[in-house]
């Protein structure tokens, strides 16, 4: 269909929305769940898309997007041609407009809301709500009274039947930043300097949106390319002092621009974080100065000094110079000024990798390729921890099969020369706080991580002592990712983490980074805490392929956020200092 003056194409958002909905019809209509999938997956790769997808479907190239084939392209076409799918116009004529409504709310979704239709004729929201406060949804198989007052709470909150908006996970928030910075770069004026900062600069866990300084001479010119990037749907404002767009995958981009002598002040106002510039800007007013993007102010001569880097920003209020990690007003600056700020871990002073998986479970690599690739990264050893027998999320290795894969692992070890590769596994926590695999299977093993991956709904008391007795367990080197939460997705269980760090560092037992950047877990916070209270750290990929041994990387992030240096983390030594160590001096390899 020709496009019309008029005509806009719609945003990556509302492709996403739409496909979205039509995988909720599908599975309010029965459809089998890999279709369901489909939709869900699609929707997901077109709202993260940082490209126009409706002008790559009218190219006809939206298939170069993930998870979109040929069928996807022709429904993304129809919507962007005529602002519907068909298929979605038929579906949505099966069932009441209320029910989609229904389907939104936290802990329903399409099969549950098909489940309330067909037993109780349940419409819409208000019907829902009459039907819960008449205590009828717990008579419906499957449901109970505790469903029935999870619905009255999800009723309540604030904008019930909407999707919520959320943030970029690290990762995607800096692929998207860096690729904003390198389009400017390269039409930028010569004199240009463009970074990154913001909440990306300091390794937040998530980001709200993109913040770029620059600074040249030629401020108009600048601030007008933002509008050419391909990642930019649109520009709200452009001038002199910077501009502010919104991309096409819904993020919006803020470019602060001044003089190149203003460089220092700039990126460090805008790096952040709130917080510590605001008592940054105190400690300077007690020191007669003003602290701005703009420059330092003295009261004395009201003379205004620029700075060129931020180490002068930092210096001319007699501050060591803070890394962007640490500024989040927890303590840096009383510490620059006493010159005791950390030396903070780094990506090279990691020695080896204690939490990987293989093909034996839900990983998509061999021993070997997962063994090479870390030595490849500048490993001196890998540990395979494949999951154990009862990890119900596709494959698991039961003990038999445990048996062979040490076989396998200390085969790999022999032939692959330049890493050590150890026979480990990721051990279920049982509600009960017990292993899943006996002892004297156990004690075959290089390295045990244990991990909770079911029941997180267990009360404080409950978990807490579920994880203590693992914790606890003489055979358990690690606990891996201690607080189960999914940034962004899931909250932490409830567990008593004092009383965790209490019995971790009293048995010698190792709490994890997990460096996998939905996770991060321990946080940053939770980190610092636990070394605080004498805890060692270890950092995992948690990889699942060869690719995510990179993972590193944002457990890295997380540990310098949390203060942490070299020492504080056990695999920043040799392995055979390591397994001579704690619980490991008591076992043989």
């Amino acid at each position: 269909m020709p496009l019309t003056l008029e005509h806009v194409d719609p945003a990556n958002a509302a492709i996403a929305d739409a496909l979205e909905e039509l995988g909720d019809l599908y599975e309010l209509d029965g459809a089998i769940v890999h279709r369901v999938l489909a939709y869900r997956t699609a929707a997901r790769a077109v709202r993260d898309s940082p490209v126009s997808v409706a002008a790559l479907a009218r190219a006809g190239k939206a298939t170069q997007i993930a998870g979109i084939g040929a069928t996807l392209q022709e429904k993304i076409l129809a919507l962007v041609a005529t602002g519907a799918i068909p298929a979605a116009v038929k579906l949505r004529a099966k069932f009441p407009a209320g029910l989609i409504a229904i389907t939104r709310l936290p802990g329903l979704g399409p099969k549950r809301a098909r489940l309330l239709h067909s037993e109780l004729g349940i419409e819409d929201l208000d019907q829902l709500r009459a039907a819960a406060l008449a205590q009828k949804l717990r008579d419906v198989r499957g449901l109970g009274p505790k469903f029935e007052a999870n619905v009255l709470v999800a009723l309540e909150q604030d904008g019930a039947g909407t999707r919520a908006v959320t943030r970029l996970v690290l990762p995607k928030a800096i692929e998207l930043g860096e690729a904003l910075v390198a389009g400017l770069r390269e039409h930028a004026p010569k004199d240009a300097r463009i970074e990154l900062a913001g909440s990306a600069r300091r390794l937040t866990d998530s980001v709200k949106d993109i913040d770029i300084v620059a600074t040249t001479t030629e401020p108009e010119a600048l601030s007008g390319l933002l509008a050419g990037l391909e990642q930019v749907e649109s520009v709200s404002s452009a001038g002199p002092a910077g501009a502010r767009a919104r991309t096409h995958s819904g993020v919006s981009v803020d470019l602060r621009i001044a003089a190149p002598a203003q460089h220092g002040n700039l990126l460090q106002h805008v790096t952040g974080s709130g917080r510590h510039n605001a008592a940054l800007r105190e400690d300077a007013v007690r020191r007669g100065l003003h602290v701005s993007e703009y420059g330092v102010l003295n009261d004395l001569d009201g003379s205004t000094r620029t700075c060129a880097t931020e180490q002068e920003v930092y210096e001319l209020l007699g501050l060591a110079y803070i890394e962007p990690e640490l500024r989040e007003d927890r303590g840096e600056l009383q510490a620059a000024g006493a010159g005791e700020l950390p030396q903070l871990i780094t990506l090279q002073d990691i020695r080896g990798d204690l939490h990987a998986h293989t093909v034996a479970s839900d990983g998509h690599n061999t021993i070997t390729e997962m063994a090479k690739t870390a030595r490849e990264r500048g490993h001196e050893y890998l540990a395979i921890t494949d999951h154990s027998a009862s990890h119900g999320f596709g494959n698991d290795v039961s003990p038999t099969e445990l048996v062979r894969q040490i076989e396998r692992v200390h085969e790999a070890d022999a032939a692959i020369e330049g890493i050590q590769v150890l026979a480990g596994s990721e051990v279920n926590i049982l509600p009960d706080g017990s292993l899943d695999y006996e002892d004297e299977l156990l004690a075959q093993l290089d390295w045990v991580v244990a991990s909770v991956h079911t029941s997180f709904g267990m009360n404080e008391q409950a978990m807490t002592e579920r994880m203590i007795a693992a914790i606890e367990h003489p055979l358990v080197d690690a606990v891996g990712h201690p607080t189960g939460r999914l940034i962004e997705r899931r909250e932490p269980y409830a567990i008593d983490l004092e009383a965790v760090f209490a019995a971790a560092a009293r048995s010698g037992t190792l709490l994890e980074i997990n460096a996998n950047p939905d996770r991060r877990d321990l946080s940053d916070v939770n980190a610092r805490a636990a070394a605080r209270a004498g805890v060692h750290i270890v950092i995992d990929s948690d990889a699942h392929r060869t690719a995510t041994l990179a993972n590193m990387r944002w457990g890295i992030a997380t540990a310098r956020r949390a203060w942490l240096t070299k020492e504080d983390v056990a695999n920043t030594r040799p392995w055979a200092e390591l397994r001579k160590s704690g619980k490991r001096a008591c076992r043989k390899r």
